[in-house]
């Protein structure tokens, strides 16, 4: 039973380093990846070692399979813990200044602003009149903070979130942890 658990958290904790390098790789960090993937691959010889040398029992075989499963679940609370990156949130808002529901949408913008995050505002038109388009960027571990915040300060926006590969100038980049965190204490 205690070969089992040897290879179980062998296991887990393999697939969580491995999950979470993974996620390194896609949101290119070039230098920190192969350093996390050292530790990974050290991890992973013991695991299969141990597992191949034990391979009669289908204990071991379920421990192995399981430790899989948790190190997949693992990996990700990890990743999502730290929260690398940003988020880029597109919220559309209709305005119409004759319609009380929609004025307040004329404040969003600002109201963000004073949250500590960088917006800029676009004007365009749908199909049932003007609109405003907000692109806010944020750090990712804000990202359901900010869905809050703006489905609080405007029920009626329609919100898309991605997450940027890469940025570039402007001030978001320099500037909006450090305002973010500022005003977030």
């Amino acid at each position: 039973m205690q070969l089992a658990i040897t290879i179980f958290v062998l296991n887990a904790l393999y697939i969580s380093i491995n999950t979470f390098r993974t996620m390194l790789v896609v949101k290119g960090h070039q230098f920190l990846a192969p350093i996390v993937a050292v530790f990974e691959e050290f991890i992973y010889v013991m695991a299969l070692a141990i597992a191949l040398q034990h391979i009669d029992s289908p204990l071991n075989i379920a421990a192995y399979a399981i430790g899989f499963g948790v190190g997949i679940y693992i990996g990700i609370v990890i990743e999502n813990k730290i929260a690398l990156g940003y988020v880029n949130f597109q919220v559309t808002v209709q305005v119409d200044p004759k319609n009380p529901i929609h004025a307040h949408n004329e404040e969003l913008a600002e109201n963000l602003r004073n949250l500590g995050y960088g917006v800029t505002v676009s004007k365009a038109y749908g199909r049932d009149g003007d609109r405003l388009v907000l692109s806010i960027l944020a750090p990712r571990k804000a990202d359901r903070r900010l869905m809050e915040q703006i489905t609080e300060l405007s029920p009626d926006a329609f919100i898309m979130v991605q997450e940027p590969v890469q940025l570039s100038g402007g001030f978001w980049s320099k500037e909006v942890d450090t305002r973010y965190h500022h005003v977030n204490k």
